[in-house]
């Protein structure tokens, strides 16, 4: 039997595979001030060019997440600066709790990620400007193990499942990924 500590603890991993499978301090700059929110009243249309500029710029930013959550769970860094240049909260404390709880057990993630996202949705006159992203994660080679062996941590497993992502707009114009969840219920 489980105790309550051990499944917390293989949730903590599970949570992992999104944000690396899932800053800090230094010179990355951090999302300030929340979301870009467009004023009130203002009916704004928007370009098919528009919105594909922003499905463009939230693409890169949820592929620099992935690589930069690799990175950071690589080296089991969740203070890594590469997160925040793509990551906003809620999703940010999220994967560094994740990286950090990982650590903290001796774990970390090896191997390889493949991801085929794709945007299903692009609203500029949500306040904030939002766009959705669909991905079909393929974590069959990318494992958690322990760092002091590289054996597997129990109740981990890899496969082809759903993920989904939100990118938001931010005053400063980046898009950061500000949530993020795998459906590992969901293969692909």
């Amino acid at each position: 039997m489980r105790t309550r500590h051990s499944r917390r603890w293989t949730i903590c991993l599970i949570s992992l595979a999104l944000a690396g499978a899932s800053a800090g301090c230094g010179t990355e700059p951090q999302a300030s001030g929340g979301p870009l929110v467009a004023p009130r009243g203002a009916a704004a249309t928007h370009s098919a060019a528009e919105e594909q500029a922003a499905g463009k710029a939230a693409l890169t930013a949820y592929s620099g997440y992935l690589a930069a959550s690799r990175t950071a769970s690589l080296r089991s860094d969740p203070t890594h600066p590469a997160l925040a240049r793509f990551l906003a909260d809620p999703l940010l404390t999220r994967v560094r709790v994740a990286i950090r709880d990982a650590k903290e057990h001796g774990a970390m993630r090896t191997g390889k990620l493949v991801s085929n996202p794709t945007v299903v949705s692009v609203d500029l006159t949500a306040d904030p400007p939002t766009v959705e992203i669909q991905d079909c994660l393929d974590a069959t080679g990318y494992r958690l193990v322990y760092a002091k062996d590289q054996r597997t941590v129990p109740g981990t497993r890899g496969g082809r499942y759903l993920a989904t992502a939100t990118a938001t707009r931010y005053p400063d114009g980046r898009w950061l990924i500000s949530a993020g969840t795998a459906h590992q219920d969901q293969p692909c």
